[in-house]
Order: structure tokens, then sequence, then C-alpha cells
């Protein structure tokens, strides 16, 4: 047998072995990068490389009679650019927001003689007049491209500047029938659209919000809050965790979240956030970034987008340390990858950049 002097040697030796647990965070703060002027004249060349590239071109037109067959640049004369018509409408918007952001761009001046040639009076209208050329075209860019359309024009109509403002006045009329569109087609919609790419509800009724709120369409805002509580208000569990699939460029769960959080109090967001999204109310939330293998693929190169588009969700989400480094983490993760010198992905994802440091500036402010 041991001694008691022994006996308690080895208790105290065993004890000074016991380190004290710690705290491990989910997510660590990452090394945050910011929009200065040097990311900001990397970004401005995407749009710039693309708004007046006719092709190649993805048409979204529906061929009713010979006479629909015509270039792009003939149907859309603003918007013929960047791939596709939404790719295009926010490549402009990119450019208006680092012109009204970063007044010392290197490439200012070429930035606004391009929007000035395609955002004219004649243009729009020309514009307009596609919805109509036949039954189909009325659906045309439902939700996605009605969305980026507004947030250019709610761009332009928070920019103190001659040329913002006439360029806000030429888009009005088009601003003014997609705020109709909405209008009347909403009601109509009796299940929202889950999915994570162009046709997600919640991202089109999140930024037409925006829009509504600021410019003060108080008809279109109404519209927006009633059918936002009918679709998402029962709603709990978002099973998150599924996500991403394989071509995603939005979260599902995480729009839906972005526009409850607009049309709902703070008091009843909180409570209804804690049972839809409740690791993330918790700050105990696990989000990988989406990887990507190739980026020449059009559709895979998606995931840059949604780890953009998830970062903007998350920034929003005030005072959640876990959902602001998640966010951060995201942003990073895509953004030295967006110039890999491909159109594929360099045709539309400054602007799904831009709008998540967007985010975070009004967040830190």
């Amino acid at each position: 047998m041991f001694p008691k002097f022994y006996f308690l040697l080895l208790i105290l030796l065993s004890a000074c072995d016991q380190k004290p647990k710690e705290t491990v965070a989910l997510v660590k703060s990452p090394k945050q990068i910011d929009l200065d002027l040097e990311q900001a004249n990397r970004l401005m060349e995407l749009p710039l490389a693309c708004i007046q590239n006719e092709l190649p071109y993805k048409s979204g037109i529906v061929i009713d009679k010979p006479a629909d067959l015509k270039m792009p640049i003939e149907h859309h004369p603003a918007f013929y650019g960047c791939f596709d018509w939404h790719s295009a409408v926010h490549g402009h918007w990119s450019m208006i927001y680092l012109l009204k952001t970063f007044p010392d761009l290197a490439k200012k001046q070429e930035a606004i003689q391009m929007l000035d040639a395609h955002l004219t009076e004649e243009n729009i209208l020309q514009e307009i007049a596609y919805f109509s050329i036949n039954k189909e075209s009325q659906s045309f860019e439902r939700t996605y491209g009605w969305a980026w359309l507004l947030k250019l024009q709610e761009e332009l109509y928070t920019w103190d500047d001659p040329l913002g403002k006439k360029w806000y006045q030429n888009i009005k009329p088009l601003a003014d029938y997609i705020s109709r569109s909405y209008i009347e087609y909403l009601p109509k919609l009796v299940y929202p659209i889950r999915v994570g790419e162009h046709t997600n509800t919640a991202f089109g009724l999140s930024f037409a919000y925006d829009y509504a709120q600021t410019v003060g369409d108080k008809e279109l805002l109404n519209s927006i809050k009633e059918n936002s509580l009918r679709f998402y208000s029962q709603d709990a569990n978002c099973p998150i965790t599924w996500e991403p699939s394989g071509h995603d460029f939005l979260s599902p769960c995480l729009q839906e979240l972005d526009i409850m959080r607009k049309v709902l109090p703070k008091a009843e967001f909180e409570q209804w956030s804690s049972s839809f999204l409740p690791a993330l109310s918790e700050q105990q939330l696990i989000l990988e970034p989406g990887k990507i293998i190739d980026r020449t693929d059009g559709k895979l190169v998606h995931l840059d987008g949604l780890n953009f588009s998830r970062a903007w969700c998350l920034y929003a989400i005030k005072g959640n340390t876990n959902a602001y480094n998640l966010a951060t983490e995201h942003l990073d993760y895509s953004l030295s990858k967006i110039t890999d010198g491909d159109y594929a992905g360099q045709h539309w994802l400054a602007s799904f950049a831009l709008y998540a440091f967007k985010i975070r500036t009004e967040l830190d402010d």
C-alpha cells in the first residue's frame, strides 16, 4: 500500500492534468475582406466587359410568329448584353452602385457613357413593348428579372446625381409596369416557389419590398406583405441541411428568412425565426460554403452566387455573431475566384458579391 502522502500526491498530479474545457466557436471569425477602391475597380471590370456583348445570349422568348425572331439587341436595346436579360439588368445595377460608392473609379467615364447609351427613354419603351409581343412574353423574367429591375431603380432613386435622376425617370415606366405585374400576379400564386434558382418567390418578394418601401409604392408594399404572410407565416424547421442543390445560387431557407425579416415586426420575427431556423437563432448554425469544381460550367458556377446570396441574408441578421461570421466566410470564399477569365461566372457574379458588400456596409454603419 502507498503511504497517504503518495496517494495525495497522485491525486494532485492528476488534477493538474485536467485542463478546463474550452468553448469552441462553430465558425471562427474570418479575416474580413473590405470593398475598397482597388476591389471596386476589379469588380467594375466584369459588367464593363459584358453589358455591350450581344453574343453569346440566352433568349427568353417564346416564338409565336416569325416576326418574333430578332437579335437580342432589337428586343432589348437597354439590356441585351451579359448573356441574358436579368444579368444585363443587374450588371447595370453593379455599375451604378460602384459609381455612387466610389467617385474615383478608374473607368468612371467609360461606365457613364455605356449607361447613358443604354438607359434612354426610347430604349426603355422598347423594353416594355417586349412584354406584349405575344401572350407568353407577359411572364418574361417573372420574378427574378423583375426584382433586379426594381433593385436597379431603387439604386437610382437614392442617388443624388443629375444623371441618376435622368436614368431613374427613363426607367420609371418599366418599373411601374413591373410593379403592376407583381400586384396582379401574387394573388394568383397559390403556393410559393421554393427553389434555389431564378423563380424563387421569396427572393423576388424581398428585392421588390426594398424598392416599394424606398420609393413609396404603397400598393406594391401591401401586396408583398399580405402575400408573404400567406406564404410563409406557418413555416417551421426549414431543412437547411438539405441545401444546397447542385445548381443553387439562392438559399430557399435564407431567402424566406430575409423576406420575413422585412415584413414582420422585430419581436414577431424573432419568435417566428426561432421556430423556422432554430440553430441560427441559437447562434449554433453550421453552414459550409458551396464548393465548385468546374467554374467553366454555367450551372455549377451558380454555387459562387449561392455563397454571396447566403452572405447578404446572413449579414442582415443583426446582433447574431454566428450569422455574421458565416456570412464573411461565404463572401470571402468565392470573392477571389470570380475573376477567373471565364464568361460563365464573370457575366453576373460581380453583382452578387457587391450586394453582399452593400448589406454588410449598411449593417456596420
